[in-house]
């Protein structure tokens, strides 16, 4: 072997070993994201609670100036943050409820959520401690990347990465928490020069950046919104003083103004427009759940003067909903009460009402 070849052999070397050296420092921290995946509960229909630490450093601003104008574009920009270097397809999910706030006895918040959704999903607690913001806990539908089973192959494994832009709900350190809930109007596009962030971007903005409900309000409105997977949305946010609002994109308004409107509870239509929601039926563009709201009104207003932690769980347990195959909000998922005060938070999977699995954001 003349010494060209050697000289050519080596410099191939040193680019193997340098392209190895940088791909396992990128993703030397995600590798133990992974390592981090705990599972929870064992239900024989094979749907769990599962938990991630997420150990990488992300930048959401990484994702949000990439781009977003349609679903796979933000999928898109979203992987090129989690698995970079890697030629990983994912498609856009598709995802799905009813939540409300109140102050206990001891002075404590609380916001009780319901997850509806007609398909059935394992869940992931995903926690996040991003350098640039708040140290939060949510909860991501593990259906919507296809890994119900995060920990059973390499694949679902990697998809499992991409949690923190996933999550519906959560609550983060200063005690703000924030819920999504679908509705029937056509999806919101708002095109006023500012950047664009879709419905699970806005999510993860608020909870790494917000410290009480008017600043994620304020945050919210710094960004055009594009409703992701075909639906439209609004979201409830509460922190640890009790201001308990949902955001709507107003629906009889061109440029689907931001409206945010104090509340103690909403399901899937618009609070605004709470007098054209009647119960137990659609009403067009301004949603449906009526029945729901009510329903926990009836339990808030009943027990008015004494509430306690379960205050929540009757609240919650008197909106749950059944599987039925043809309502997309149907089929509680998952139940969860956060205290925004104490930054805890107890789940159940499934109206399995006996069986509450506890977490603490500390």
């Amino acid at each position: 072997m003349n010494k060209v070849i050697k000289r050519v052999l080596i410099i191939l070397l040193m680019i193997v070993v340098l392209a190895a050296a940088v791909f396992l420092g990128i993703y030397f921290t995600r590798i133990q994201t992974i390592g981090s995946i705990e599972q929870l509960t064992d239900y024989e229909d094979g749907y769990n609670l599962y938990r991630m630490d997420v150990k990488y450093d992300y930048s959401i601003e990484n994702v949000i100036n990439r781009g977003i104008e349609d679903d796979q574009m933000m999928i898109d920009s979203m992987l090129k943050e989690v698995l970079p270097l890697l030629p990983v397809k994912m498609k856009a999910p598709n995802f799905g409820c009813t939540s409300f706030s109140l102050t206990d006895t001891d002075g404590d918040v609380h916001m009780g959520r319901n997850y509806d959704f007609k398909s059935d999903t394992s869940a992931m607690l995903v926690y996040c401690t991003p350098k640039d913001g708040y140290k939060s806990v949510a909860v991501a539908a593990l259906d919507n990347v296809s890994a119900n089973v995060p920990d059973e192959n390499i694949k679902k494994k990697l998809a499992s990465l991409a949690s923190p832009f996933i999550c519906l709900d959560g609550i983060n350190e200063k005690g703000v928490s924030i819920s999504v809930l679908t509705l029937d109007s056509e999806p919101v596009r708002q095109n006023t020069g500012k950047p664009v962030i879709s419905t699970t971007l806005a999510i993860r903005l608020v909870l790494d950046r917000a410290a009480t409900t008017e600043e994620a309000v304020e945050l919210l409105r710094s960004y055009d919104m594009y409703s992701s997977a075909g639906r439209d949305y609004h979201f409830y946010i509460t922190d640890a003083s009790g201001d308990g609002r949902v955001v709507e994109y107003d629906c009889e308004s061109e440029t689907r103004e931001l409206v945010a409107t104090p509340t103690e509870a909403v399901t899937n239509f618009f609070i605004i427009y709470k007098e054209k929601a009647l119960p137990n039926q659609k009403n067009g563009i301004y949603g449906h759940g009526r029945e729901r709201y009510d329903a926990v009104m009836k339990v808030l207003e009943e027990e008015k003067g004494n509430y306690t932690n379960d205050t929540v769980w009757n609240a919650m347990q008197s909106a749950a909903q059944n599987p039925n195959p043809v309502d997309v909000t149907s089929n509680t998922q998952w139940s969860v009460s956060y205290n925004n005060t104490d930054l805890t938070a107890e789940i159940v999977i499934r109206r399995n009402w006996d069986d509450i699995n506890y977490f603490s954001l500390e």
